[in-house]
């Protein structure tokens, strides 16, 4: 498995690719949480030609997309975040453009259980730990409690760097219903 790395996916073939494995991996969450998190074809099409998101694409060796991953550290390109927090919690970081955010990672189906995941996590981790960076990013209810996601990340990155980091919920936000049930 290869790991690229593009600016911008330009290849007609590729990014329909991009879009089909994106779309499968994260369309059943928009029946299980309240916030959508899966992003409009025309919004993902203009992410993968923003050249400030880097595309991280997991690559088998006859050339199929198994997995692809977002990550920036240019806050401003991400439309669902406020870099106001980023800049007043951790100035400098934020002056020197060192935290990144990770918009989402997806794995093909067949690739799950397998490296392409752990290999994409790899590669981001390297870019902000070779650079006294942080890396922020949001992880649903459903995908913590039932997939373990905040657990995963801190133990995959927790073995590439031995520990030496602090993990920690940065912000949370809970949606609210209010039902009017008929009078009796």
């Amino acid at each position: 498995m290869l790991v690229k790395v593009l600016a911008q996916i330009k290849d007609d073939h590729l990014l329909e690719a991009a879009w089909t494995l994106y779309s499968d991996a994260f369309e059943e969450l928009n029946s299980r949480a309240a916030q959508r998190h899966l992003m409009h074809r025309s919004e993902f099409d203009e992410v993968m030609q923003d050249s400030r998101v880097d595309k991280y694409l997991a690559m088998e060796a006859d050339g199929t997309l198994s997995g692809i991953a977002c990550y920036t550290n240019h806050l401003e390109a991400i439309p669902l975040i406020a870099p106001q927090y980023f800049e007043r919690r951790w100035p400098d970081h934020f002056a020197a453009r060192r935290i990144w955010y990770i918009v989402f990672v997806a794995v093909s189906p067949q690739a799950q259980g397998k490296e392409a995941f752990a290999q994409l996590v790899e590669e981001m981790y390297l870019v902000a730990a070779t650079q006294n960076g942080m890396v922020g990013l949001d992880i649903c209810t459903y995908n913590d409690e039932v997939r373990r996601m905040s657990r995963i990340f801190r133990l995959m990155v927790g073995r590439l760097c031995n520990n030496n980091m602090r993990f920690n919920k940065i912000d949370e936000q809970s949606f609210w219903l209010y039902e009017f049930p008929a009078a009796a």
